[in-house]
């Protein structure tokens, strides 16, 4: 028992990719999907399990999960709308290592009734909440994984803000999976950084040309922050450029913005200060200490005021040849912005040697102070991948 759940478990983001040929809100996804081979290639991309629709109404069959056992050793999360012990014993007989459980559904009687049923059969459960009261159930209940579902099953609306609270409230021996609505890396982080222990992908995955090859990039660290924007212009370059966190510094600086730019959803957007944080209306804040008006050297990435990264950097107007040993050493132990005179010739061998989960450009992206150079940004946005 436990093998799905077991996957979950670690450091890094992990992620549940999801085979659905069809969608009760968006249609045809892909109709003619191979279940089986879908289930092969998305384990040779890094995913930690894949969950099967076997509901009709997704265009789903139990028929997809024997094919999807054949041809995969991860753990198979069976979705659907399950009630009965007969579902869940033909899901197991099937190949399944977990069931879905949706809160929305049932009561706590029967969730309680179908969650005993499960590890009777040696199977896991993610119970699935979309609300606080429905998250509250499912604390209650005590079973682990919890998924937080960012779409609400009566109106297909998508809501990710609540779903971050959502998956922020879950205590830290559990494990969360957050749910619907990835649709980028930046989103994926968006939820790692709440607390998310992995991701459910589906729509992303099934509308891809090549699903195997976006689940791997949807993994694929480190990110990429470009920092000291103040056009708009070059917000929408280091978007085009594939560029995840895009940073506004707020403190003194030739590079200072007004104000944070709108990103697009596929960014997140970063305020950078120094001394104290103050509201700017960021996904983050990368907040340094104030040295006598110079910021420290080294700060601390900020998500709703909840520490989720170091950030390392080189000393204010100098340069240590020690840095990159220092942040791989910090990276060992948790996750690591590096910043500090990174560029398109150089953040490779940064990448190999430090290891980091974001790495943070911004000088050498320029043509004037906080004016980029669109060619530059795209080179390094090509480097770092």
């Amino acid at each position: 028992m436990s093998r799905f759940r077991d996957r979950l478990r670690g450091p890094g983001l992990r992620a549940i990719a999801e085979v659905k040929r069809r969608s009760p809100s968006a249609g045809d996804l892909r109709p003619g999907a191979d279940a089986g081979r879908l289930a092969a290639d998305f384990e040779r991309a890094g995913a930690a399990a894949v969950s099967i629709l076997v509901d009709e109404r997704f265009g789903g069959s139990i028929e997809d999960l024997r094919a999807a056992r054949a041809r995969t050793s991860l753990p198979l999360l069976a979705k659907g709308f399950f009630r009965e012990d007969a579902e869940l014993d033909a899901l197991r007989a099937a190949g399944a290592d977990a069931a879905l459980v949706i809160l929305a559904e049932v009561d706590d009687a029967v969730a309680r009734h179908l969650v005993a049923r499960a590890h009777a059969l040696g199977m896991d459960v993610l119970l699935e909440a979309h609300d606080g009261a429905e998250l509250a159930r499912a604390l209650a209940l005590g079973d682990d994984p919890v998924g937080i579902n960012a779409r609400d099953l009566r109106t297909f609306l998508v809501d990710r803000r609540t779903q971050l609270e959502l998956v922020a409230r879950v205590p830290l021996d559990r494990i969360v999976v957050a749910e619907s609505g990835i649709l980028s890396r930046a989103q994926a982080a968006a939820a790692e950084l709440a607390g998310a222990d992995a991701v459910l992908v589906g729509s992303a995955l099934m509308r891809a040309a090549d699903p195997a090859a976006t689940l791997a990039e949807l993994l694929r660290r480190p990110l990429v922050k470009v920092c000291g924007l103040t056009r708009e212009e070059d917000v929408a370059a280091a978007a085009e450029a594939g560029a995840d966190l895009a940073g506004f510094v707020l403190a003194d600086s030739p590079r200072r913005a007004p104000a944070p730019l709108p990103v697009p959803d596929t960014m997140l957007s970063v305020a950078a200060l120094v001394g104290r944080v103050e509201e700017a209306g960021t996904d983050l804040v990368q907040l340094y200490g104030d040295e006598g008006g110079r910021r420290t050297r080294d700060g601390v990435l900020l998500w709703r005021d909840r520490p989720v990264a170091r950030v390392m950097d080189q000393p204010w107007e100098g340069e240590d040849a020690r840095h990159w040993g220092r942040a791989a050493a910090a990276a060992r132990r948790g996750r690591v912005l590096l910043a500090g005179r990174l560029g398109p010739h150089n953040v490779r061998r940064a990448i190999r040697e430090v290891r980091p989960w974001c790495v943070d450009a911004s000088r050498s992206l320029e043509s004037a102070p906080g004016i980029k150079d669109h060619a530059r940004i795209s080179a390094f946005v090509r480097a770092a991948r």
